[in-house]
């Protein structure tokens, strides 16, 4: 046929002929089908079909005489002019040798899979389109479940009418293409029956950070248009590549989607939307297995294209099987330099400023916003995206919004409690300890909270314009002290991971369990057992897709500890297991009924010495069996564990044989156990302690508070804190000391070389290891060990 070309005829290099979309599906159909990517076959119209239609029907001058001197900023213009060619062309007649070509084809499509009308999608594709600098994807448009050649032959006419969409008139005129360069295929292709399945999208590259370790993959019951258009709120999925490639099932996140409508093929032939049952909202629209299946189809397409990939697939509800409907080049994420920046925040002008508190500074960024002060978590509805949060003092339930504010500021706290350490670790600007925050900042009042200038932070009257300065961190040398980072919120590691760095020294188990669970694991414990608990309606609510609270806990707990292991993978990633204090337990959904109410829970029943008490001891074997789940069944052995809070050796020991009982021998798969070096009693006796664990990891924030005698939680007597302190340092310098004579690891990941560069200059001197730094410190004490140590060379 000279119009038509089936996909066993089609290959890459005829782009230019049938498009980008097309000539991959040919590709794939011919190269990749003995690897076990399934192409539903199918046929293109050429571009010459495309040309002959508009010079058959004389149109060609007509539709350049209607786009002169289009002004693209003129929105009423830019749809009328569409409208007009649209309609020329769909009033237009298809040449009499087009249409014979396209019945003969659908014939013969048809035969292949022994019908007598073939159900088709028909879909447009540019002669430019998905080329690596030039997408056009989406802006043409697609028919799906046709099932007749009149209907055909109509689609098809329509696809050629979609060239002139009014996005693809703007598109292709903002970027100077010339319209006429650009002309259209039309690809045929035997519809999957992914309306009695599922279908979706997945990318071979992270579509937000840019991470070429990753593929993310989307998955929604039905037809796939709803996930492509974006009706649909998909499920989600990541697959870790490095693994996959050594043959491990490594799927580092799932995320449940709403999947509140699926696409379905009609009684007339059309397609239609209709709502889902709530247990199909309430389950995943594929399978594990399936998940994986697919990773192993995109690294196989990523390989034979090498580069990134967006592919869409679907899967047929008669025959099971998984299809790849379309492949093309990745083109937003691909084509970002990896630029590796951080951001310098200033106020614009100082004069005539309105001072209305102030307090500590966390972190060193600029927010501004209407006060919102809230007292109880039940207001925290009134809370709006970009408010500025006021309140006395926040708690791991305040989470949620402090994620949505510009900025935090409190009343009490010092820069080590938990307001300040959530802003670290979300970007947020925030000042602690104010005082009279809540009284003199009020609801609606617009304020500027800033914290560009060191140790105090300010809260200004009014929005005060500040800038942003970007500063490119490329030129930064490696250094002999390892610089590793603080990582909380799994959902930010792979954007972290960009920055320079030898790996994370701190990664708060915690954290991970306030993102993902956000339930007291011993209620779970006891749901797991088929007992009541208290908050038990609330727990289950966000626990969908799990039934059994033990797999809820383990696949969340270790997805979450793999997304920062794989982000920073083959790095050492130390992950510090659980040390809420008892106060911070109560507050979790079901809480209340397994802590007591302490006097001063800094110094309670915390860390090691809950681990093996029989009141907690079933829980934390499961935060074993979750770590184990990331070391052996991912693979990411890079993960290193670190016991915080061990008061004597027995302890360490006592900890140390439940890992063992859930798998995780000490020193077996290269597995290493640190301790949190955060008591006096670790520094003063550290050979007994280093005879258990193979290293140290200094918290300065509780060696600091247990030499001093501070309790860091107070405002009172915050002015005392100070890791600074000779008491402190000598301390620091005694514990390098005992880990560099017995040859052990030693680190710090307080927040002390984070606030001080002096602290840092101690530690180097001294011959640490490590430091691990907040992100937003990192540029900043770079600079400071890599000319102390050009120094001391």
């Amino acid at each position: 046929m000279r119009y038509i070309r089936f996909f066993n005829e089609l290959h890459l290099s005829d782009i230019p002929l049938v498009g980008g979309k097309n000539a991959s599906l040919g590709e794939m159909y011919q190269k990749l089908s003995t690897k076990g990517i399934h192409v539903p076959n199918g046929f293109a119209t050429t571009s010459e079909a495309y040309h002959l239609l508009l010079d058959e029907n004389g149109i060609r001058e007509k539709i350049k005489k209607i786009l002169e001197n289009l002004d693209i900023s003129d929105t009423k213009s830019l749809q009328e002019r569409g409208h007009a060619i649209r309609e020329l062309i769909l009033n237009s007649t298809l040449p009499a040798e087009l249409i014979k070509e396209l019945q003969s084809a659908y014939h013969m499509l048809s035969q292949e899979y022994g019908v007598e009308n073939c159900d088709v999608a028909v879909r447009s594709s540019g002669t430019a389109e998905d080329l690596p600098d030039a997408s056009f994807a989406g802006q043409q448009e697609t028919f799906l479940n046709i099932q007749t050649p009149e209907k055909l032959l109509q689609s098809v006419k329509q696809c050629y009418a979609s060239l002139f969409t009014d996005r693809a008139i703007s598109y292709r005129t903002s970027r100077g293409f010339d319209h006429f360069k650009v002309a259209l295929s039309v690809g045929v292709q035997k519809m999957v029956r992914s309306d009695k399945a599922s279908s979706g999208i997945m990318f071979s590259i992270d579509t937000e950070s840019g991470s070429e370790n990753l593929i993310l993959i989307n998955a929604i019951w039905g037809l796939g248009e709803n996930v492509v258009s974006g009706r649909v709120n998909a499920d989600e999925f990541f697959v870790f590549k490095p693994t996959l490639k050594k043959g491990l099932s490594t799927i580092l996140k799932r995320s449940l989607g709403s999947k509140k409508e699926k696409m379905l093929y009609s009684d007339e032939g059309h397609t239609v939307n209709v709502a889902t049952t709530p247990e199909e909202q309430q389950r995943f629209s594929i399978s594990d297995n399936e998940v994986m299946s697919l990773a192993r189809q995109a690294l196989i397409i990523e390989e034979y294209y090498k580069r990134p990939m967006d592919i869409e697939w679907a899967k047929d509800g008669f025959d099971g099987k998984l299809y790849i409907v379309q492949a093309r080049p990745e083109t937003v994420q691909s084509k970002l330099q990896n630029n590796i920046s951080i951001e310098k925040y200033a106020l614009n002008s100082t004069k005539d400023l309105k001072l209305l508190t102030s307090g500590r500074a966390v972190g060193d960024k600029i927010g501004s916003g209407e006060v919102k002060v809230i007292h109880h978590t039940s207001e925290f509805s009134l809370f709006k995206a970009g408010d500025v949060l006021v309140a006395d003092t926040t708690n791991p339930d305040w989470e949620p919004i402090m994620k949505k504010a510009s900025a935090v500021v409190t009343n009490r706290g010092s820069r080590t409690c938990h307001a300040a350490i959530v802003a670290r670790e979300i970007g947020v600007p925030a000042v602690v300890g104010c005082g009279n925050a809540t009284e003199v900042l009020k609801n609606a009042q617009k304020v500027t909270v800033s914290c560009a200038n060191g140790d105090e932070g300010h809260i200004y009257d009014g929005e005060i314009a500040f800038s942003c300065k970007t500063i490119d961190l490329s030129s930064l040398k490696e250094t002999k002290t390892k610089l590793m980072m603080n990582v909380g919120n799994p959902a930010e590691a792979f954007h972290l991971a960009k920055m320079p760095n030898d790996g994370v020294g701190l990664a708060r188990m915690e954290f991970i369990m306030t993102h993902s669970i956000n339930a007291h694991p011993m209620a779970l414990v006891n749901m797991h057992k088929g007992n009541r608990v208290k908050d038990e309606e609330n727990i289950r609510s966000f626990m969908a897709p799990y039934s059994d609270a033990k797999e809820f806990f383990l696949q969340k707990l270790s997805e979450g500890v793999g997304m920062i292991a794989a982000a920073f993978y083959p790095k050492p990633v130390i992950i510090r297991t659980s040390d809420f204090k008892s106060n911070e337990y109560r507050n979790m959904p079901g809480g209340f009924a397994y802590e007591a109410e302490e006097e001063n829970p800094m110094i309670g029943f915390r860390g090691a010495s809950r681990y093996y008490d029989e009141s907690y001891k079933e829980a934390y074997a499961w935060e074993c069996e979750a770590l184990k789940r990331v070391r052996d069944d991912m693979g990411l052995t890079n993960v290193i564990i670190m016991i915080p809070f061990v008061r004597t050796p027995e302890e360490g020991e006592k900890v140390i044989r439940i890992m063992n009982e859930q798998g995780l021998i000490q020193g077996e798969n290269g597995l290493k156990i640190y301790a949190m070096c955060e008591i006096p009693a670790n520094v003063i006796i550290a050979d007994e302690f280093l005879k258990v664990f193979d290293g140290y990891s200094i918290g300065s924030n509780d060696l600091t508070q247990l030499v001093l005698g501070v309790d860091r939680e107070s405002g009172l007597i915050a002015h005392i804190f100070n890791e600074r302190n000779p008491a402190v340092t000598q301390m620091l310098k005694m514990a390098i000391v005992a880990c560099k004579s017995r040859g052990k690891y030693i680190g710090i990941c307080g927040q002390a070389p984070s606030d001080y560069p002096e602290i840092t200059e101690f530690l180097v001197k001294n011959g640490i290891d490590s430091i691990s730094l907040n992100p937003d410190s990192l540029y900043k004490m770079h600079q400071v060990i890599e000319s102390l140590e050009e120094k001391l060379s």
